[in-house]
């Protein structure tokens, strides 16, 4: 996969990662019987959990199993950020719901694709996103406009561009 390609896409999945952050996984092919999803009694929740949650309590036991395995893994990931972790995923969370339905649909199915890709590749997009996210802004945006101006035909000779100079 191209270094370009690979940092459009992260781009993307960096922008959405609060919202796929809410759903499990997709199940990958099980190779043996999947156990149904043990439920989570609320009083196995910490109290900060519960508090997290406390708009969930009245109706806690008719959630799915796996919603409530859901809300309580991402109650937990968010008492332990920090002020400044949880002030970015806010702001994520703002621009994600700004989105138009459309482009939640793509950045859905980009982050699909993204996760059925084997796991060298999607090493491969996390490396290139952080590589792209250190650069400049200014460095950035000329990166993305040439992208955004190149013909389907001009892509694919930029693609074919990186993957030579990853062969070398």
């Amino acid at each position: 996969m191209s270094r370009i390609y690979t940092l459009l896409a992260s781009l993307l999945l960096a922008a959405a990662a609060p919202v796929f952050a809410q759903q499990p996984p997709a199940p990958a092919a099980p190779a043996a019987p999947v156990q149904p999803a043990a439920p989570v009694a609320w009083s196995s929740l910490l109290p900060a959990q519960q508090q997290l949650l406390g708009h969930f309590e009245g109706q806690w036991d008719s959630l799915p199993p796996l919603r409530q395995q859901a809300l309580s893994r991402g109650a937990a990931r968010w008492l332990s950020m920090t002020p400044e972790q949880r002030s970015s995923a806010r702001e994520r969370f703002q621009t994600w719901q700004k989105l138009p339905p459309e482009q939640r649909a793509l950045i859905r199915q980009r982050w699909q694709h993204f996760q059925s890709l084997p796991p060298e590749q999607q090493r491969a997009v996390r490396r290139d996103f952080h590589f792209f996210s250190r650069l400049p802004p200014q460095q950035r945006a000329q990166l993305r406009e040439r992208w955004m101006r190149a013909t389907p035909q001009q892509r694919q000779q930029m693609l074919q561009h990186q993957r030579e100079q990853r062969g070398r």
